[in-house]
Formats: structure tokens, sequence, C-alpha cells
């Protein structure tokens, strides 16, 4: 009996100084808790090399790995990932070293549907999975807030729709711009976050027919955000954001803009004796 307790805690102590020596510790955590439908979902990857070897993934002779493996939370299916790019930029890590990275998710994973998902990072070195946690996240569709439709003179058939979308994030709701192709291609355009909404006045969504889309809203009591999309059939960016005191000015604001950038307007010459 004796025997069996000495030797059990002699397992017990190689063990602990096994694993204390020879450890490798993979983390992910998530900026938000959820994402309206058609965002980047980024997280930052925690790596922590406490081997005495050197951990490499990403360069021309690296034989370690990293990637994550996303499931649906409810039916624990894992998902198919899209393509075979990284999820993270590459590096090395020497003994006692570590690091931090990013990836976005929705690069790699089809994560545009509603629900809870479930991540978990996984970094395999020397033949041997180490695993993270698994992280919940979810894709919701937002409340709707306004739309607007643009057309293409150039593009027969081409339609693209913008929506507004309001959600609340870290107990601040926060107002989305989403956009999505109607035509001989089908299109979901990425969803762009424009910062928290206060409900003193409506947003305005404007589509010019120049291809400027105009997003107006109440960012907190004192400003309103100006955000400035330039929409083209084959592009959709985020061009200017600005911070406004008055809603009512900021479309006067940029003609005054265009009338400096066109040299202005030459004074008309009249005779001294006539006033008009």
């Amino acid at each position: 009996m004796k025997k069996t307790i000495l030797a059990t805690l002699a397992f017990g102590l190689a063990t602990g100084l096994f694993a204390g020596t020879v450890d490798i510790s993979v983390d992910l955590k998530f900026d938000n808790i959820d994402y309206v439908a058609g965002e980047r979902i980024r997280a930052v990857v925690d790596v922590a090399n406490s081997s005495p070897g050197n951990v490499s993934v990403g360069y021309p002779n690296s034989k370690d790995a990293f990637f994550v493996e996303v499931f649906n939370s409810g039916s624990i299916a894992q998902l198919d990932r899209i393509g075979n790019r990284p999820f993270v930029a590459r590096f090395s890590l020497d003994s006692n070293e570590g690091q931090k990275l990013e990836t976005f998710l929705g690069d790699h994973y089809p994560l545009r549907t509603v629900g809870k998902y479930l991540a978990k990072p996984v970094l395999v070195h020397g033949g041997v999975r180490y695993e993270g946690q698994l992280r919940a996240f979810s894709v919701v569709p937002g409340m709707k807030v306004a739309s607007a439709l643009q057309m293409f003179k150039n593009v027969d058939g081409l339609r693209r729709e913008f929506e507004l979308l309001s959600w609340s994030r870290k107990n601040t709701e926060h107002l989305f711009l989403t956009a999505h192709d109607d035509g001989p291609e089908p299109r979901k355009w990425a969803t762009t976050d424009l910062g928290s909404l206060m409900r003193f006045r409506k947003p305005t969504l404007s589509v010019l027919e120049t291809g400027e889309v105009i997003v107006i809203h109440c960012y907190d009591r004192d400003r309103f955000r100006r955000s400035e999309f330039w929409s083209l059939p084959d592009a959709l960016e985020l061009h200017k954001s600005e911070f406004v005191m008055d809603p009512a000015t900021a479309g006067s604001e940029r003609v005054k803009e265009l009338y400096k950038e066109s040299g202005g307007v030459k004074p008309v010459v009249r005779p001294w004796w006539k006033f008009w």
C-alpha cells in the first residue's frame, strides 16, 4: 500500500514537472459577442511557448500549423472551411516567448447565416495538437432603420440595395451599413460598423447619381457623424468619415468642397452703372 502511494506521488510529480516544462498554450478572444451579418469577425489569437523548442508557423520550412475550427453551437457540427488562406500572419516563437495575432473568421468560414457559433484555436507542433478553449459568438440580423436603392446606368440589371441596421454593442446602440447586389452577379458586401447611435434624430441614407452614398446619424449628444462611401459596380468602400455639429449643414459643406475643387465661379463683368 505504501509503495503504491509513493509510486502514485512520483508519477504525479513527474507528470506535473513535464507539463510545466513542455507546454504550449493557445487562446482566442473576440472583440465582440455579437456580429451583424456580413461583418468581418475579428478575434485575437494569443500564443505562448513554454516548451524548450521553437514554434514556427507560416515560413517555407515551418512544420507547425495554426488554424481555427468553427462549429454550430446547437448541433456542434463543424463548418467547412473556405479556401486555404492562412488564418494569421506567419510567426516564430523561441522558448518562453509569446505573441498576439489577429484573425478574421469570416474570411475562412461562411458566417453570414444568423445563429450561434463556437470557435476553437488549434496549434499543431511536433505532431501534437494544442487546443484552446471553445469561445462562443453570435451572428445577428440587426434591426432595420432605413434603406435605399442604387441603379447603375452602365450595367444592365444591376441593383444595389443598402440598409441601415442597428444593434446593441457593449451596452451602446450602434449603426451599421450593409449592402447586397441583385442582378447578373449577385453579391453581398461587407457590413460596416458606423459607430454609436443616439436616437435624437433618425439617421439618413442618401444615394447620389455620382455614386456617393451618404449616411448621417447622431453619434452622441453633441455631434453627428457623416460617412461617405464610394459605390461603383465593382467596388464599395468607405471614403471619408467626419463629425459635424449640425446635420442640416453637412450637405452644404460638401457643396463648398466641390466649389473649392472646381476653382470657384468667375464673377460676371458688368458696367459700373448696372447693379443687377
